[in-house]
């Protein structure tokens, strides 16, 4: 197996960087298309991420890396095994990688199921498509906006509910497709609808750096890695396995994450001042503040972690307001935040935290 570049080695690019890292965090986010120029280490990042990712149990000879610690998620097949065993074994694998293909089709990315079997042997065989291959791993699409529309939206579903289902002629079957979605685009070779750009959940436009001493740098890093790439990665490996660890930590804070109704405010009042359509962006935002403080090891969000995560969420979603079609910082969005909910709490009681909120929504109902 090739030796990957490392994620660490890359220059620059921290906007990239931090998207797909906190995707890596909670996969439900909704994955992050890159947009950009050639080279500009698109598909270096995205791979070199994947190998960076710490290594995950899966259900052993499962097809699908079922995760043997989250029954409620197991595919048709582990479901049926855990009636007869009552504990399914299980294994450490490394995340899978799966480059999808421009010319892929939507039996190719779901699935098939043999209809003609099932009717003359009344046995259910399902032939696993791309989705299930990356399941609990990461699904690199380059050239995502020459890739047929449908098949984008079938990608999107897929990562935004965690399941594929796939139903022919009465006969179904599932099984989890919970994956860490990242296409890649060159704008020069034409955009994608406004409709499947919104269902991405970050994007972030990337060109070349015009600091010369890191364009020095990259062609350093580049000629070394293709002299002796093993010894290369050698010298990043404990930055690479500081941000694995760091990683793995976060997945299994997220959930514990808390946030209070001011920072609710926060969200809304920001895409609400920036006239942003729906409310997708609302909740990208929420989730990837959550990812963010769990990565740096907090228990709860702050103004600049709503502002880290709206800085990634919103670029290709503001339309109109006094950042269209210009960059967006996380500072400007963060004094913006202060000053629109100084606004709208001036006068109001003090914040409420989430548990407080959700008690009195209970006596409430009572």
């Amino acid at each position: 197996m090739p030796t990957i570049y490392p994620f660490t080695a890359i220059v620059g690019q921290e906007r990239m960087k931090r998207a797909l890292i906190l995707n890596a965090v909670d996969t439900r986010i909704g994955g992050v298309l890159i947009r950009g120029e050639r080279g500009t280490a698109k598909s270096t990042a995205a791979r070199a991420l994947a190998a960076l990712l710490p290594n995950v149990r899966s259900v052993r000879e499962c097809r699908f890396g079922c995760d043997p610690d989250s029954p409620n998620t197991w595919c048709t097949e582990c479901k049926e095994r855990a009636l007869t065993t009552k504990d399914l074994p299980f294994n450490v694998r490394p995340i899978p990688f799966v480059n999808l293909p421009v010319s892929a089709t939507e039996d190719r990315v779901v699935g098939t199921l043999d209809i003609e079997q099932a009717i003359q042997k009344g046995e259910r065989h399902f032939e696993p498509g791309v989705l299930a291959n990356a399941n609990r791993g990461l699904l690199y699409i380059d050239e995502v906006n020459l890739l047929d529309d449908h098949v984008v939206d079938l990608l999107l579903d897929s990562a935004a509910m965690g399941m594929n289902i796939v139903e022919r002629e009465g006969i179904s079957f599932s099984h989890p497709a919970r994956f860490i979605l990242v296409g890649t685009m060159n704008p020069e070779e034409g955009d994608l609808r406004p409709q499947l750009l919104d269902r991405f959940a970050f994007s972030v436009d990337i060109t070349g750096i015009r600091d010369a001493r890191e364009r020095v740098l990259i062609m350093e890093h580049n000629i070394a890695f293709e002299a002796d790439p093993e010894a290369f990665r050698q010298t990043f490996l404990k930055k690479e396995e500081e941000i694995s660890h760091q990683i793995e930590q976060a997945r299994k804070l997220v959930s514990k994450i808390t946030y209070s109704k001011r920072d609710l405010l926060s969200i809304a009042a920001l895409t609400s001042s920036l006239n942003v359509d729906g409310h997708r962006a609302d909740l990208v935002i929420l989730k990837a503040a959550r990812a963010q403080a769990a990565f740096e090891g907090r228990t709860s969000i702050t103004d600049h972690d709503i502002a880290l995560a709206a800085e990634l969420a919103l670029p290709h979603r503001i339309k109109r307001g006094p950042f269209y079609q210009a960059e967006v910082t996380a500072e400007q969005l963060q004094e913006r935040i202060e000053n629109l909910v100084g606004q709208s709490t001036e006068g109001e009681p003090g914040e409420e935290s989430q548990e407080q909120s959700e008690g009195q929504e209970k006596k409430s109902q009572l």
